[in-house]
């Protein structure tokens, strides 16, 4: 059964209808109108907790989606499976795709950033300081970029880089 008969939340149900009426309407490709399909039950699938449902829907979605930023949109979802799955190897890879489609996707730098950082805190748990310190340093970089992309957000980020002085304020604004 498709995805969007399995929908009995109301939200979820308006929501279906009414994207399946503007891609009745817009003047586009079937390709991408059946790309937005899958996009849209991977989205459904992911909220739901079913990943393993949602990265089938994402890799369809792929297959199908011809425009960069669309695909960067499918590739950072897939990346947040990944990460919270704990696979941040591969998580990473796909930030990294999406920011080749769409390098002022802050979401994804963002995304890279946090994972670097965690894996710093790991190294130096595991007594590896030299190591924490440099994936501390990439972290920074990429919430650097990502702060002067979306200078209102990432507030914990800001405060870090502040608080460990990694950054000054004017690089930050």
């Amino acid at each position: 059964m498709p995805r969007t008969q399995k929908n009995d939340n109301f939200v979820d149900k308006s929501f279906t209808v009414m994207a399946d009426i503007i891609l009745k309407i817009l003047p586009i490709k079937k390709r991408a109108k059946d790309a937005f399909v899958y996009y849209r039950d991977g989205m459904s699938a992911q909220a739901e907790g079913e990943y393993a449902e949602a990265l089938d829907n994402y890799k369809e979605a792929l297959e199908l989606e011809e425009d960069p930023v669309d695909r960067s949109y499918t590739l950072y979802n897939m990346g947040l499976i990944y990460a919270s799955n704990g696979d941040h190897e591969k998580a990473l890879d796909l930030y990294h795709q999406a920011l080749e489609l769409n390098p002022r996707y802050s979401s994804a730098l963002n995304n890279i950033a946090v994972i670097y950082h965690y894996q710093g805190e790991k190294a130096k748990e595991a007594g590896d300081y030299d190591g924490g310190e440099a994936l501390f340093d990439q972290a920074t970089d990429y919430w650097i970029r990502a702060i002067r992309l979306a200078p209102n957000n990432y507030i914990e980020a800001q405060n870090w880089l502040k608080t460990t002085g990694r950054a000054q304020i004017d690089i930050l604004i």
